[in-house]
């Protein structure tokens, strides 16, 4: 079962976001915090949006943590999915293609002309299964960031 994130789900979806951490191999980089995941998806105007997978007893395996973008050369909204996680005992039970499904349905719902994420480019098995559902990865483009002292300095702090 795929459903909205709520307030009492935050626990949980921190958990597995430190879970996605250490998979990713940067088990200390994360330095949200509850309240940090609470204010962003449930303040006054929330600009990040949270789907939880639940397995048959209820229990949430899974998480997709997603936002609006923008195209300018389509003219239309997208969609970000940042995150996209199903703990390693509930994978291959179909919560990620859920996740996925129901981003696509969101997408196509707000009439958003794209669905976009970025992938490591070691994690081969998260490659395959994408691929599998029809995406395809954007080679010509290089994700670049902005952070840390960089940015700070870039703006002025």
């Amino acid at each position: 079962m795929i459903r909205p994130a709520t307030v009492d789900d935050v626990p949980v979806v921190m958990s597995l976001v430190r879970e996605l951490a250490t998979y990713e191999r940067e088990p200390d980089a994360v330095v949200a915090t509850k309240s940090h995941l609470h204010a962003s998806l449930f303040g006054d105007h929330p600009k990040v949006f949270c789907l939880v997978a639940e397995d048959e007893h209820m229990q949430v395996v899974g998480f997709a943590i997603w936002f609006y973008s923008f195209s300018t050369w389509l003219g239309t909204h997208g969609l970000y999915l940042e995150d996209l996680f199903v703990r390693p005992q509930a994978r291959r039970g179909g919560h990620g293609r859920a996740l996925l499904s129901e981003l696509a349905r969101i997408a196509v719902a707000d009439g958003c002309g794209r669905v976009e994420w970025a992938v490591l480019d070691w994690n081969e098995p998260a490659q395959g299964f994408y691929r599998s559902l029809g995406a395809a990865p954007q080679e010509e483009w290089t994700t670049w960031r902005l952070t840390g002292d960089a940015l700070r300095n870039l703006g002025g702090a």
